[in-house]
């Protein structure tokens, strides 16, 4: 046999020896085939598995296909935080988060700017503090009754809650019944250390009285008539005006005009009603001011950065010392220089001196930063709210809360003339800080009657949690394990 003929045979026994892979057989129509069976026919069939790349695996350099999970840059943290803001209970914590942590802080900063004040006039250091942790948990109190409150008893509250604010700041002004403090009579006794200014309730009260009158006029369509959106809501305002300008406090009046323009922007005050009671407004308070000597004084000393040689706009300047001898993180608690008689008013006024003093840039940047997340908060329940009343009211907090913080803070900086409001939740003031952890507690209620926050709120209560779990989980059978 020849050569070639021998390795052809050879070949094919070969051939035949070697043991071929199973195939598997044909599914019939429907029926899927086991995994391993179906792997194994692929195998059999000589299917290829799609070829890797070079340096796309472990440790390689070729592109990867980002996770969704992890990494992203600032981008994707952007992302997530706007997704966690629209989240249904954001406004909630944060209007109840912030509020408490600027309250506690001016307990600290308070404790810290008024000691050497109670030290002079020979009483023990924690005599203004120990007052204002009083006034805290009553506060404190009211913040939870609001709260917990419906919208329809917020709503009940209004009327009377204005009808006694406009007899007290009447009685303020009756000989023997006011007091005066610091030149402004609108102040009322009520026995041992102890006082009332009704005029901080005045905003209040201003606040839920208006909102609950635009909100009935709204829903009867009457608020495209200018008639009907200024009255009676502007001449009560203007009684409200005249009752503390009595007393002479003209700081709680341009709050209190701040609050009224405010609800009149939110029920859409044409451009002309608007400029014209804006106009007004100013023309009144130019006379006001012009005709006080006091009140030109303060307005002069707006800018100035050292008092004058007869003693003039010695508080301005001295806050501003306080502010500049601070630095980027202060001095410490406690370690403040100007506390010691020669800043007047530490406590209350210019407590946001202090605390640029003792805590620094970071310290005030911090309590600008709280009362900035407060009223976004406010500005965003105001703005997804389908209630007018919900809407009226919590824009007319928010304005209250964010003037009076501008107006605190931009007097401690020069910027705006000493006007004598505190520096809301965290100035020293019991009259002051009851009625506004109320109107915080307004909001927080508010934040609550969202739809997708009760819903929210509906599913962290235990019971529900357990029922859910409960829908959830599916039976088993007796034998199953």
């Amino acid at each position: 046999m020849p050569a070639d003929e021998r390795f052809a045979v050879r070949r094919e026994s070969a051939r035949a020896s070697v043991p071929r892979p199973l195939t598997a057989a044909p599914a019939p129509a429907g029926v899927p085939l086991p995994p391993g069976l179906a792997l194994r026919g692929r195998l059999a069939t000589g299917a290829r598995r799609p070829e890797t790349p070079r340096g796309s695996g472990r440790g390689g350099s070729g592109s990867r296909t980002p996770r969704s999970g992890r990494g992203g840059g600032p981008r994707r943290a952007y992302e997530r935080a706007r997704r966690a803001w629209d989240r249904p209970l954001t406004a909630y914590y944060v209007i109840l988060g912030s509020s408490l942590l600027i309250t506690v802080l001016g307990l600290v900063m308070v404790y810290s700017a008024s000691m050497i004040k109670a030290l002079d006039i020979s009483k023990p250091a924690t005599y203004f503090f120990g007052k204002q942790f009083l006034a805290a948990v009553i506060g404190g109190g009211l913040m939870l009754i609001a709260a917990r409150m419906p919208v329809k008893l917020h709503r009940g509250l209004a009327y009377p809650i204005l009808m006694v604010t406009v007899f007290l700041m009447i009685l303020v002004q009756v000989p023997g019944i006011g007091m005066s403090v610091n030149g402004n009579q609108n102040w009322l006794y009520l026995g041992g250390p102890f006082q009332l200014q009704p005029s901080e309730f005045g905003k209040l009260a201003l606040i839920l009285w208006g909102a609950d009158l635009l909100a009935r006029k709204q829903d009867k369509r009457l608020l495209t008539q200018w008639k009907h959106m200024l009255v009676p809501l502007v001449p009560v305002a203007f009684m409200l005006l005249g009752l503390i300008m009595l007393g002479g406090d003209m700081g709680t009046a341009i709050i209190l005009t701040a609050i009224l323009f405010g609800l009149l922007w939110l029920a859409g005050a044409p451009t002309r009603l608007f400029a014209g009671v804006l106009g007004f407004a100013a023309v009144l308070a130019f006379l006001l001011i012009r005709t006080s000597p006091n009140r030109m004084s303060r307005l002069a000393c707006m800018g100035v950065s050292e008092p004058d040689p007869e003693g003039g706009c010695w508080q301005a300047a001295h806050g501003i010392y306080a502010l500049a001898s601070g630095g980027w993180f202060g001095s410490g608690l406690g370690a403040s220089v100007e506390k010691w008689g020669q800043l007047p008013e530490p406590h209350t006024d210019f407590i946001f001196a202090i605390t640029g003093e003792e805590l620094g840039l970071a310290g005030t940047l911090s309590v600008l930063a709280l009362f900035a997340a407060l009223g976004y908060a406010g500005i965003r329940v105001a703005g997804r709210t389908e209630d007018p009343f919900v809407r009226y009211a919590a824009g007319g907090v928010t304005t209250w809360i964010t003037a009076q913080a501008v107006i605190n803070i931009g007097a401690v900086l020069g910027l705006l003339p000493i006007a004598g409001v505190p520096l809301p939740l965290f100035s020293y003031g019991g009259s002051a800080l009851l009625p506004t952890m109320f109107a915080v507690g307004l909001m927080i209620a508010f934040a609550r009657e969202d739809l997708a926050a009760k819903a929210a709120l509906a599913m962290r209560r235990p019971g529900v949690r357990w029922k859910t779990m409960r829908r959830r989980v599916k039976k088993r059978s007796s034998g199953e394990r």
